[in-house]
Formats: C-alpha cells, structure tokens, sequence
C-alpha cells in the first residue's frame, strides 16, 4: 500500500490504496514506519532533504481501516499505543523537512499523519476532522491536543460533539494547517514550495524544526529559547551552505546550497 521513491532530494511517500481512500490497518502502519525508516537513511546518505507525503485518488487518508474489526475483541491500545503513536513520533522527529498534500477526506489517523508532518498544503475543498461521535468514540492520534492548541477549545468540543468536518479553507484560516490552494492546483503549487525547500538550507531548517518543537511541546519562555536559538545559530555558522550563503548575498546572487555540514 505505501509506495516509496527518492528524486532530486525529495522522498515521495504514497498512501496507495485509493478504493478505501487510503484507510490504514496495522499492515499498513508497519509499511508505513518501515518506509520512513528508509527515507530517514537517504537523509543520512545524503539523497533525501526534504519528504513529502500524499495519498492516491479522491482522498489524502479515511483513517483507521475498520473494515475487517470486531469491536468485541478489538485491540484499540495495541492499535493506538502500540502503533499510531510510535509512528507519528517517529514522523515528527524526521531529520528532514516535511510536507504532506492533502486533497479530499482527511479522518481520524489520516489527520493524525498530516499533522505530524511540518508543513501541509490541503485543497480548498478537502473534507477535515475526526467523526468519532458517529462511532460512539472519541478523538484519537493527538486529536484532542492538536485541535484545542489550534483551534480552542470550544471549537474542539464543537466538532467533537457534532461530527462535524471542516473544509481545507477553514483549516488553514484556523491556523490548522499550512496553506490551502484551488484543487486542480494543489499538486502544482505544492510540488513547487518543496522543490525549492529540498535545494534549501536543509541543516538550517532542521535546526529551526528542532527549535520550533522544542517550543511546542515544553512551552519554552522566550529567553530560553533565544539562548537555544543562539545556539544553534553558532553551530550554523560553521556549515558549508552557510557559508555559500553568506557569500552569495554579498555577492548579489542566488545561492547554491548542498545541504551539506
């Protein structure tokens, strides 16, 4: 179901499985960690700087598959606990950056997945949320966190109670996701930003990235962050792309990064 492929420093990561609309089993989670594990080693060779996700077909991911489940013996935790949380970390924590195109329905886990990547571009129309009321369930993969920090609390507990979904317009006027385009441009106008991000400053971004959920999870204060920060930056300076851009700005060209250290 999940399909892999390096070019021209970009991972593209596929949920292909297009006629359940990308829903995932536990197969399919161990496809998926295993795939990232792979691309985490082109960042490591050198061949990947940036990773982009999307999903074949109609929509980007329906979310858990519960096709084939028994609800009287179903293992949530082993599912949950077990292996959406291992994965999303892991996802999270890429040593690159990340993006996800997000086109259609986008549930439960499938959520979880987007959100987990540093960037997600979503059709204007894409259909976003976790109805997990209709199931008698509540929100999983980080949903109760992730939409309280980015959308409040009483617009969580409004969907949450009405199941209702949000268009991808919505999402990023909310601050849920990144940008929103037109549907017949999203692939376009996406591929485009993470061209350029893969030929960018990759160990200056994964620094920022660090930075950033540094901050998002401990809620550091803004002087500890600056020293963090300060920092990092040091460590920068002495990176070959920092100093091709340092030296490209002077000389009022583009530079060329590498990505290299």
């Amino acid at each position: 179901m999940i399909e892999l492929s390096i070019d021209q420093g970009v991972a593209r990561m596929v949920l292909n499985a297009p006629k359940k609309m990308n829903s995932l089993d536990p197969a399919a989670l161990h496809e998926l960690s295993e795939a990232y594990d792979q691309a985490a080693a082109g960042v490591a060779e050198g061949t990947v700087r940036a990773l982009v996700l999307t999903g074949e077909g109609r929509g980007f991911c329906a979310g858990r598959d519960i096709s084939g489940v028994n609800p009287a013996d179903d293992d949530v935790m082993g599912y949950l606990d077990g292996q959406v949380q291992p994965l999303l970390e892991k996802m999270s924590s890429f040593p690159a950056p990340t993006f996800a195109i997000v086109q259609g329905a986008c549930l439960g886990v499938g959520l979880g997945l987007a959100v987990a990547t540093d960037v997600v571009y979503v059709a204007e129309n894409a259909k976003i949320g976790s109805p997990f009321a209709n199931l008698g369930a509540t929100l999983d993969s980080g949903g109760h966190w992730l939409l309280t920090e980015r959308l409040g609390a009483h617009r969580t507990l409004d969907m949450i109670y009405t199941a209702e979904l949000i268009s991808g317009a919505e999402a990023v006027r909310s601050g849920l996701f990144s940008r929103a385009f037109p549907a017949e441009e999203l692939i376009e106008r996406s591929e485009e930003i993470i061209s350029k991000v893969a030929h960018g400053a990759t160990q200056a971004f994964v620094a920022s990235k660090a930075l950033v959920a540094e901050i998002r999870d401990q809620r550091v204060g803004l002087w500890a962050s600056m020293r963090t920060e300060n920092k990092a930056q040091a460590a920068l300076c002495d990176t070959s792309d920092y100093a091709e851009g340092f030296k490209a700005f002077q000389e009022k060209r583009p530079p060329v990064f590498t990505g290299g250290n």
